[in-house]
């Protein structure tokens, strides 16, 4: 406090009125979830996103920086789940294409799972800076994992291949729900996808 009025405060640091708190940040990413789902990367704002979980626009800046650190940071929540495959890969050669495909179908089919994972797809087909968030994310995290534990020729490429498999059947299947792929037994596209997937993954 200085004789002509309070001091300035530092940019990006949260104001003491800003509802900061341990799950300040929780409710910041909820938030931006909920925002990218609805509006897309564009019109997304980080005022929207403080608006939306109750903050300052100061502290989504303090804990994240700037709108694609934030998206960043919504990618990793919500492919959470996914960064478990490397686990369900491992184990027996035979049966990992079948492992792999009850996995993934079993994350969409989750309603908890699938609504994030949907925002982060809808906002990086619609903009490339979401996108190369996504694809920074898929390749560093996700695809490296899993090709570090293929004993294969051209561990990388198989494990593309197979993402590819998979994130095309969601693709059809929960956004844009293309007939009769939308509607059909997750059983059966298990059935019909892992004979695929094994030979990307294991046929030498």
């Amino acid at each position: 406090m200085t004789q002509d009025g309070p001091a300035p405060r530092r940019r990006g640091r949260p104001s003491r009125t800003a509802a900061a708190g341990p799950d300040a940040r929780t409710r910041i990413l909820r938030a931006a979830r909920e925002e990218f789902a609805e509006r897309g990367y564009d019109k997304t704002s980080v005022r929207g996103i403080a608006r939306a979980a109750g903050v300052d626009a100061a502290l989504v800046h303090h804990y994240f920086g700037t709108k694609e650190e934030v998206f960043a940071a919504a990618v990793e929540l919500s492919f959470e789940p996914a960064l478990a495959a490397p686990a369900v890969l491992g184990g027996p050669v035979e049966g990992m294409g079948e492992r792999l495909a009850r996995y993934v179908i079993g994350v969409w089919e989750d309603p908890v799972s699938r609504a994030p994972l949907l925002a982060v797809l809808r906002s990086a087909l619609t903009h490339e800076a979401a996108a190369k968030v996504l694809r920074g994310f898929v390749l560093r995290r996700l695809l490296e994992r899993i090709a570090a534990d293929l004993d294969v020729p051209d561990p990388a490429l198989r494990a593309e291949l197979a993402a590819s498999h998979m994130i095309g059947i969601a693709l059809l299947r929960y956004v844009i729900r293309a007939e009769p792929l939308a509607s059909e037994d997750p059983e059966r596209i298990i059935a019909m996808v892992a004979p695929t997937l094994q030979r990307y993954l294991a046929d030498r």
